[in-house]
């Protein structure tokens, strides 16, 4: 029903995370980064930012052709939407979720990225950079533990989509520089999502694909920094 263009990046992640959870028929299409699969023109139609994940579900609920969705956050909304689970159905349970999805995407997620970029693999130190986005993660993690201190996940009582856009960019908090227990909430939560069944075959699934092969090699720095308008082929 659903095929799911992935790589086991937090990105990635977090939609095996919402697959699993409500046991959903899918396809993993490996599309590895560190290759430059995703500048490929057939994943450009499917994909036009050249960034992975993407989905084509098969069977949209509207019975029309197949759909296809790119950018991680649309498709978690369209997936719960689409199945009615892991996003509230009254206006403000709604409202809370949809605001911290895009927390994530707009803060939690390049914030880590930008934090990993310049403290993991970029030739340069620059301390300046690194400071800046080891501090914003810090905030960050800091906003989510104040969000935890009085409900079980993001958005109350219940497991969201809130919860698996944010899950895979904490996985690696070593790397930000960060540690869990300096955020006794976001400790709590972290453990309570990474002990679900689901979450646990979600990651197995990703260790099977990439099989342990490190994402930036040095030929892999090549592709998957510094690209231009040039990658993307009309």
């Amino acid at each position: 029903m659903i095929d799911l263009y992935y790589w086991p990046t937090p990105n990635g992640h977090k939609i095996t995370l919402f697959l699993e959870e409500t046991n959903t028929p899918y396809t993993i299409k490996p599309v590895n980064i560190s290759k430059g699969e995703q500048f490929e023109p057939g994943f450009l139609k499917i994909a036009p930012n050249n960034r992975m994940p993407a989905i084509v579900d098969h069977q949209p609920a509207d019975g029309g052709a197949p759909i296809s969705i790119f950018e991680s956050g649309a498709i978690l909304l369209y997936l719960a939407d689409k199945y009615k689970k892991h996003i509230p159905q009254d206006l403000r349970g709604r409202v809370a979720c949809t605001e911290w999805v895009m927390w994530q995407m707009g803060g939690l997620g390049p914030m880590c990225g930008q934090n990993h970029h310049f403290s993991q693999y970029a030739p340069e130190k620059i301390p300046y950079a690194i400071d800046r986005y080891v501090n914003e993660t810090n905030r960050l993690y800091g906003v989510l533990n104040k969000r935890l201190q009085d409900r079980a996940f993001i958005c109350g009582d219940d497991y969201t989509i809130a919860d698996m856009m944010s899950y895979p960019w904490i996985v690696p908090h070593e790397r930000q520089g960060q540690k869990l227990e300096d955020f006794p909430h976001l400790k709590r939560w972290f453990q309570a999502i990474w002990d679900r069944p689901a979450t646990k075959i979600a990651y197995e699934k990703g260790k099977a694909i990439n099989q342990g092969v490190p994402t930036v090699t040095e030929e892999a720095r090549k592709v998957l920094f510094g690209q231009t308008a040039g990658v993307v082929k009309a």
